[in-house]
């Protein structure tokens, strides 16, 4: 029988999620009009389902469930909140972090400013991206000389953009895959996962090649961001883009200030602090 997800308004089915695919950690899923809300609980009050242990059960009863976005508290955690972003990725749902609203937000401004602003913007992303298309390829061809392993080119990590939306940072891969797989298992399995300094990136710099050793110093494993911005994910200038991992560790306060679109340049100059930092350390 394949178990399904039906929404119903007024209902909640509370869980616990313990098997491979997600640390023990209870849920509670309750629908909202069109909307699924994931939140923490420790009262069981439904019978076990499996679909919220498994990803590929989760995946198809979200294809198959009329909700058409998913929120999820940020109180769950790292792993769940991921488990989630996978599988909502998956099935073509977007999912939102549930954060407080903040009333010191500047106001929105007009649908005409904000739509020449949006086509400004994407205009100048796709013109930088044309200008830096040649950097690109030769970054491409130098990676593929320079690590005989086969495998993809660009890496992916979970951020939080606009309202909470969850989005993936596109970025060109700086580390090795073999490391970088051993390390995702490794983290899979923990409880929790230890604070990592990395901005907008999620990878070990102890498994960093010589390549993106020089990439990530000059700030050019950035450039596929342009991608994000010509997807409407992030905006030029802006604030930081903040990776799932940080934001799940800030405060209710500082995550109100999350419903902003979060800028590229934002985050690279925060990125670029926190690089002369790590090079000028063994110097303090």
């Amino acid at each position: 029988m394949t178990t399904s997800i039906k929404a119903t308004l007024q209902n909640s089915y509370t869980v616990k999620q313990q098997q491979q695919d997600n640390p023990s950690q209870y849920c509670t899923l309750q629908w909202r009009r069109d909307q699924l809300l994931v939140m923490p609980s420790i009262v069981v009050k439904q019978p076990y389902m499996p679909a919220l242990d498994k990803k590929g059960l989760l995946v198809e009863c979200l294809k198959r469930s009329p909700v058409n976005l998913v929120r999820i508290d940020p109180k769950l955690g790292e792993a769940r909140l991921r488990f989630w972003a996978d599988a909502c990725f998956a099935a073509n749902k977007p999912i939102f972090l549930r954060i407080p609203s903040n009333d010191k937000q500047p106001k929105p401004v007009g649908s005409v400013l904000s739509w020449l602003k949006r086509l400004t913007e994407w205009l100048t992303a796709l013109v930088f991206l044309l200008a830096v298309s040649p950097i690109m390829l030769g970054l491409v061809l130098l990676m593929r000389a320079s690590s005989p392993e086969p495998g993809s080119l660009f890496s992916s990590q979970w951020h939080i953009g606009e309202r909470g939306k969850l989005f993936k940072v596109f970025k060109f891969r700086t580390t090795t895959l073999t490391q970088k797989a051993s390390g995702d298992a490794a983290r899979s399995t923990m409880p929790s996962i230890a604070y990592q300094s990395g901005l907008c990136d999620g990878e070990d710099e102890q498994n960093l090649t010589t390549l993106g050793l020089w990439m990530r110093k000059y700030g050019l494993d950035n450039l596929p961001q342009l991608l994000n911005v010509l997807r409407g994910e992030m905006t030029l200038t802006g604030p930081r883009c903040w990776t799932l991992e940080d934001a799940v560790r800030l405060s209710p306060e500082a995550q109100g200030n999350l419903n902003r679109l979060p800028g590229i340049m934002g985050s690279w100059e925060v990125e670029a602090e926190s690089n002369l930092l790590h090079l000028d350390s063994p110097t303090l």
